[in-house]
């Protein structure tokens, strides 16, 4: 007797909402698992009683001046997927010379279906 993994199908069923989530408005212990892997590229989720919260971090960068795009939070069938984009200091945009560690935290609904990080 084998086990076999069910594979995430991916076609859209429809879009989540999201909200991007500043740190200050993090649940206490989310904030603690966040510091802790924040220098390593990590995927992480995290749910209340109210909310799924999808977090993506891109580990630690050289310098200040990165942000993250979410290019797609959706649902299928049989789970979410989440789609980010890391995106480097602009051209002649002055930034900190301190090592960053950029991630992002967005809080959606709970589907009760697993997350997909693409």
């Amino acid at each position: 007797c084998g086990c076999a993994a069910k594979k995430a199908e991916k076609e859209k069923v429809r879009d989540l909402d999201y909200t991007v989530v500043e740190d200050s408005d993090l649940p206490e212990e989310l904030k603690n698992e966040i510091e802790q892997k924040k220098t390593a590229h990590f995927k992480y989720t995290y749910e209340t009683g109210e909310y799924l919260y999808i977090v993506m971090g891109y580990g630690q960068q050289e310098t200040g001046g990165y942000s993250i795009t979410v290019k797609e939070l959706y649902l299928s069938s049989n789970a979410v997927f989440f789609k980010t984009e890391l995106k480097g200091p602009e051209k002649g945009e002055t930034i900190s010379r301190a090592p960053s560690c950029p991630y992002i935290v967005v809080k959606t609904e709970i589907t009760g279906k697993p997350v997909v990080f693409e």
